[in-house]
C-alpha cells in the first residue's frame, strides 16, 4: 500500500527529530542516573527517612527511590553488589564491613564504599527495672541480660560497653534475644536488664515505661574514652530527663550514627549535587519523621573518620 507524500514528509520528520534528541541526550547533555536508596523495614525510622531524601532528591533534578530492605547489614551487601546506590546504615556495621570484622569477618573487607554524611545518632540503651536495685553498668555482673539478637549489630554493641566495664559473657548470664523479645522479658520478670540500639524515646522502652518503673543506666567517662579509643564509631550522648515516663534523671551513654553511604557508582559530581539537596531541605527530611529534626549539618561529619568521604559530599559538608 503506497502511503500519501504528505503522511511519508510527516512520518520522515518526526523520526529525524526522535534520533536528534536522542543523539542529544547521549552526546551532547548530562546522562540521568537512577538512585536507588536502601533504607529499611516499613515500620521503621530508615523508611520514612529515606523516603523524604529520595522526594527531595527527585524535587531537584535528580531520579531517586527509596525502598524497604532489611537494613544495615542487608544495604551494605546492596551496595557492594551495586544493586542500590546510596543506602541508610549504622556507622558501627559500616566500620566493620570497611574492615572486614563482626558480621563481615567472613566476606572480608568491601572497598567500593564512600560516606556522603551523618545523619542522626542511635543510642546504645540499657534498660532495668527500678525495683531490681541495678544501678549502674557494673551491677550487670551475675545478673540475666538481654543483649540483643545473635550477630546483630546491637548484640555487639552491648558486648563492647560491658567489655569497657571489663565485663566478658563469662561475667553475665547474656539472652541473645532482639530487643521486642527483651522488652517483654524485662516486663516479665525473666530478665533483669535489656539492651537497644535505637533512636530516643523508643518506642519499646516507653512501651516497659508505660507499666514498670524503669532506669536508664550510665556509661561513665572513663568508659566512653576507652570505647571511642578502640571503636571510632562511637559518640558520646546525653538522654535528657523525662525523656521515658516516671524516670526523671540525666543519662550518659554513647550512639552509634545512622548514616547515607553511597558506592563508587555516586561519582564526586552527582554527591555534591545530591548533598546540597538535602542539606538545602532538611525541614521536608524532619516533616517525614522526628528523627530527621537530629539530622544538622554541623553534625554531618560526626562518627565517620575510619570511611572514605565522597568527594562532592565533602565540598559541601566542610
Amino acid at each position: 500500500m503506497r502511503l500519501p507524500k504528505i503522511f511519508k514528509r510527516v512520518v520522515t520528520a518526526v523520526c529525524a527529530l526522535a534520533l536528534a534528541v536522542g543523539v542529544a541526550g547521549c552526546g551532547g547533555g548530562e546522562k540521568e542516573q537512577f538512585i536507588n536508596i536502601a533504607t529499611g523495614g516499613t515500620a521503621g525510622t530508615y523508611y520514612p527517612i529515606g523516603g523524604a531524601i529520595a522526594e527531595v532528591l527527585n524535587k531537584n533534578g535528580m531520579n531517586a527511590s527509596a525502598q524497604s530492605t532489611g537494613a544495615s547489614v542487608a544495604n551494605i551487601n546492596m551496595l557492594k553488589d551495586k544493586q542500590v546506590e546510596l543506602a541508610i546504615v549504622q556507622n558501627d556495621i559500616t566500620y566493620y564491613a570497611v574492615n572486614g570484622e563482626e558480621m563481615f569477618k567472613d566476606t572480608g573487607k568491601i572497598e567500593n564504599l564512600n560516606a556522603i554524611a551523618s545523619l542522626y545518632p542511635e543510642t546504645c540503651q540499657f534498660v532495668v527495672r527500678e525495683d531490681s536495685g541495678i544501678k549502674s553498668i557494673s551491677d550487670l555482673k551475675g545478673k540475666r541480660v538481654a543483649v540483643g539478637a545473635a550477630g546483630s549489630g546491637a548484640e555487639a554493641n552491648a558486648r563492647q560497653i560491658l567489655e569497657a566495664y571489663g565485663l566478658t559473657y563469662d561475667d553475665v548470664n547474656e539472652q541473645f534475644l532482639s530487643f521486642a523479645e527483651g522488652s517483654y522479658a524485662l516486663k516479665d520478670g525473666t530478665v533483669d536488664a535489656a539492651f537497644v540500639t535505637a533512636g530516643y524515646p523508643t518506642a519499646s522502652v516507653q512501651d516497659i515505661a508505660s507499666q514498670n518503673k524503669i532506669r536508664l543506666l550510665s556509661v561513665g567517662d572513663e568508659q566512653i574514652k576507652k570505647l571511642s579509643e578502640k571503636y571510632p564509631f562511637y559518640t558520646k550522648t546525653t538522654v535528657p530527663a523525662g525523656t521515658y515516663q516516671g524516670f526523671d534523671e540525666e543519662i550518659q551513654t554513647v550512639s552509634v550514627m545512622a548514616i547515607l553511604i553511597a558506592n563508587d557508582k555516586i561519582d564526586a559530581a552527582l554527591g555534591e549535587k545530591l548533598t546540597k539537596a538535602i542539606f538545602d531541605n532538611l525541614d521536608k527530611i524532619a516533616a517525614a519523621h522526628s528523627a530527621g529534626k537530629n539530622i544538622t549539618k554541623d553534625g554531618a561529619l560526626k562518627g565517620l573518620d575510619f570511611i572514605k568521604m565522597n568527594e562532592g559530599a565533602t565540598k559541601v559538608l566542610k
